[in-house]
């Protein structure tokens, strides 16, 4: 059994509002995977898996339908988390290391008197702050047999990632001082690339013949360049490693490596003892396929280990005051305009899912279809807490809406702008704007615009943009683009960064001893 570190002492904030007072304010348990898709739970309709315990928070509390990453990749997401702020102004476009040393949600209920942990997938390229008890994966971290890492040093544990995580949560939840409320992120690896699922969810779907979408097979007719010119697709990008193929037995070393990190246009399978050749779209249909295979019994050991915590939760008398919410770091393809990955401003990459449950505060089987971002998530945390929102923050408290209603003046439109160009997947740096109806993206270094109507046009296969029928609501979209970007000021400081390296290695302290 691990020991895990109890606070002594006593916030000046927190003898201020006193013992009642702190054990009247809710708990926060905040799970968040990494590239989880909406479109694979099935409270927001999944056509390809069913999640019970995520469905579990939703028909008990609320499902949100419209939140946003304002930048769809996992750095920079984390980092808007934590600062309620976008990546022009928290110093995290891309890969790079994020600063502790800036005010964070975490710091800020740790001083209100919050006992805060961190558990699991960090990947911010620093140590974390503002936590009164962390043990984080390094980097990435692995699915099997993973190292974490805490301010004493690092431990390799041996099992599947998401049941270690979540057992690391229980005893930290077990442990924790009972005197104060608690603010606790686990977060999860699952279901990140390479999609390696635990043996008893990959026999799961094992051989289970997954829906295509519609899009899988889209040509791209009218859109920009930058869609083309992607190197995330499905069929051309996904590698021997992806696709869990094993290397020919004369190959060892770096050599097997390199073999597994090409992108192969045949493969070799072996159906009932005999072997096949496949290509074409019979290869096609093998790569979608075994993708999907392993990203869903990912989510589904994620789904179960949810599953456990809330049930702890309920057998521990945290119930009804324990704010729990699921949510993922920004979107992701399944397939949908024949791509995996995520960084396009296209909805399947931009929404975040977003289920909450709080007895105490939510109406159960309720639902939002207010447009939420990221930028929104540390002014609810300190709202819960009954804490003004710093006046930097750029985001709101999703309380109102939680409450069901939505403010008169609640956001009608979002900013967003993602910045790694060319990056990983040649993805091509963009901005744009969405609102409840349409979608506007500038991709700036090619000049190229794309405008969509999501009421008539919701897989956002036909670009308007140069439609002359369209050119009111363009212009119309194009002011409120850069209102909201003079808004948000994001004066383009950041245009043309670039780490260093597309991603980061953060190497974990020696080992205990």
């Amino acid at each position: 059994m691990l020991a895990f570190p109890l606070l002594t002492c006593r916030p000046l904030a927190e003898v201020a509002l006193g013992a009642a007072a702190a054990a009247q304010r809710p708990n926060v348990l905040f799970i968040m995977t990494d590239d989880h898709a909406a479109q694979s739970i099935s409270s927001y309709g999944s056509k390809v898996n069913h999640t019970p315990n995520m469905d579990r928070i939703a028909k008990e509390g609320m499902r949100m339908d419209r939140v946003f990453a304002t930048n769809s990749i996992c750095t920079p997401s984390r980092a808007t988390i934590l600062t309620g702020k976008y990546s022009h102004l928290n110093g995290v476009p891309v890969f790079n290391r994020f600063d502790g040393s800036q005010p964070t949600v975490a710091k800020m209920l740790q001083q209100a008197g919050y006992y805060t942990a961190m558990i699991g997938k960090w990947h911010l390229g620093s140590d974390p702050t503002g936590f009164d008890y962390w043990n984080i994966l390094p980097g990435q971290g692995v699915y099997n047999n993973p190292t974490f890492y805490d301010k004493d040093g690092s431990t390799v544990y041996q099992g599947y990632v998401t049941d270690i995580i979540t057992d690391i949560t229980i005893e930290v939840l077990k442990n924790r001082p009972k005197d104060k409320p608690f603010f606790m992120m686990s977060h999860h690896k699952a279901p990140h690339r390479e999609w390696i699922p635990d043996e008893k969810h990959r026999k799961q779907f094992e051989g289970k013949h997954i829906p295509e979408p519609p899009t899988l097979r889209d040509d791209y007719s009218g859109r920009t360049d930058a869609i083309r010119e992607q190197q995330q697709s499905v069929f051309r990008d996904l590698t021997r490693q992806d696709l869990k193929l094993t290397p020919p037995p004369e190959l060892t070393g770096a050599a097997a490596r390199k073999w597994l990190m090409e992108k192969p246009t045949e493969v070799e399978i072996e159906v009932d003892g005999v072997k096949k050749r496949l290509t074409g779209k019979e290869l096609e249909d093998f790569k979608y396929q075994r993708y999907m295979q392993d990203y869903l019994a990912c989510i589904q050991s994620v789904d179960d280990n949810i599953g456990r915590l809330l049930d702890w939760l309920d057998a521990n008398g945290l119930r009804e005051n324990t704010v729990v919410i699921y949510t993922s770091d920004q979107g992701f393809f399944l397939g949908e305009h024949g791509m995996y990955d995520k960084r396009f401003m296209y909805e399947e990459s931009l929404r975040m899912p977003f289920l909450v449950r709080w007895p105490a505060g939510i109406k159960p089987g309720s639902a939002s279809d207010a447009i939420g971002i990221n930028c929104d998530f540390a002014p609810t945390f300190l709202d819960l807490a009954g804490l003004p929102t710093p006046a930097d923050m750029q985001g709101r408290s999703f309380l109102p809406l939680w409450k069901g209603g939505k403010p008169r003046n609640w956001r009608r439109a979002m900013y967003y702008r993602y910045y790694h160009d060319p990056g990983d997947h040649n993805t091509r740096a963009h901005y744009g704007i969405r609102t409840e109806t349409h979608k506007l993206i500038y991709f700036w270094k090619k000049d190229q615009w794309e405008c969509y109507d999501l009421v008539a046009d919701p897989l956002e296969m036909h670009n308007l943009y140069n439609d002359p029928g369209s050119q009111k609501i363009v212009a119309a979209l194009k002011q409120e683009l850069y209102r909201l970007k003079k808004e948000v000021k994001d004066d383009d400081q950041f245009a043309d960064s670039q780490p260093q390296t597309s991603s980061y290695v953060q190497a974990p302290p020696p080992k205990k001893q």
